[in-house]
């Protein structure tokens, strides 16, 4: 990990253009569509993609319910950016062993399109299956046995919450110091460094983004770590609701039922978590303040290990997915 010695230039504005490192690229999200950009042998290959257009008044955009459908549909683009530049990219590329059987009966079966939707809702599903099972689940089996020891149900909620806020960091910590993710996280800081160039209103040129810091505090590793923490007083205050308002739940306690019901009660509340949590960003995100700068500043100190500094040739695919995705009409992208 780099230490970053550069200093960001006074924003002029925020923008919703947000991105996610790939393998040898960048995907950017703008307000109208999306772009993926990928270093190859023959210089950057940029393709771009563009976004379905909600209704106004849509479901989809109602507070507490937006966070999830969003979330949800940056976890499928995100997946499927990432296998599109795999293929891409040369050094993947190259080595992407032959189908399986099972994978050519399947994509006979089901046509190329359909196949790329079961592969992509597969992965996805694993992804989130995986995320859950080890920063939910595994720290409330823990939390879950100290019952016995830890009867007031607001410290045993902090102690769950520890438990997840320690597998978390360590491993980002531990990712962060694989070889293989060390270009993954320089392009990461590329899409940063890009992004604060294009909100200070300087030319997005390499010599401009160089100057940069990678860090930003509307980053998705950031929303990461807040849901953590969000999560700590959802579960706590769900908790004890629950409990007040069933008392023969309470007297239950410490039986393996009691703890497979109370697991499966925070399983439910990931969304809200999750909507609150887009809520609160979405809200620091707009706000520029003292009390926004300490939010924020957990998830800029977690970005030391999860972005590293870019060369040019990251820089140059950083600026070509964020000019590709700025909107014509000036302004239509601020946040």
């Amino acid at each position: 990990m780099k230490k970053d010695k550069t200093q960001p230039c006074f924003e002029k504005f925020k923008t919703s253009i947000g991105g996610q490192a790939l393998i040898e690229g960048i995907m950017m999200r703008g307000p109208e569509k999306d772009a993926i950009a990928v270093r190859t042998a023959d210089g950057i290959k940029l393709e771009l993609i563009d976004r379905k257009v909600r209704p106004a008044k849509s479901i989809v955009k109602w507070p507490l319910i937006r966070g999830t459908v969003n979330f949800f549909d940056s976890q499928v683009a995100g997946v499927k950016a990432i296998m599109h530049s795999a293929d891409l990219s040369p050094e993947e590329g190259d080595s992407l062993a032959e189908p399986s059987k099972f994978d050519l009966w399947l994509e006979k079966k089901l046509g190329n399109e359909k196949f790329q939707k079961v592969v992509t809702g597969t992965a996805v599903f694993m992804g989130l299956g995986l995320s859950i099972l080890l920063f939910f689940l595994l720290p409330m089996l823990v939390s879950s046995f100290l019952d016995q020891w830890i009867p007031n149900t607001l410290v045993l909620n902090l102690v769950e919450g520890l438990v997840r806020m320690t597998i978390f960091l360590g491993y980002m910590l531990l990712v962060s110091r694989m070889k293989e993710m060390k270009r993954v996280f320089a392009y990461h800081g590329a899409e940063h460094k890009t992004i604060r160039c294009y909100e200070a209103g300087l030319p997005l040129t390499v010599e401009n983004v160089r100057t940069q810091t990678r860090l930003h505090p509307r980053c998705g590793t950031s929303f990461l770590l807040v849901v953590m923490v969000i999560s700590i007083l959802v579960f706590s205050v769900a908790s004890t609701g629950i409990l007040a308002l069933i008392p023969a739940l309470k007297a239950m306690s410490g039986s393996f039922l009691y703890r497979l019901i109370m697991i499966a009660f925070k399983l439910l509340l990931l969304p809200l978590v999750v909507s609150i949590t887009y809520e609160i960003n979405r809200w620091a995100g707009r706000h520029d303040n003292s009390f926004t700068r300490i939010l924020t500043a957990p998830g800029m100190w977690m970005q030391k290990f999860t972005t590293n500094e870019p060369d040019d040739s990251m820089i140059e695919v950083g600026i070509a997915a964020v000019e590709a995705v700025i909107p014509a009409q000036e302004g239509a992208d601020r946040w």
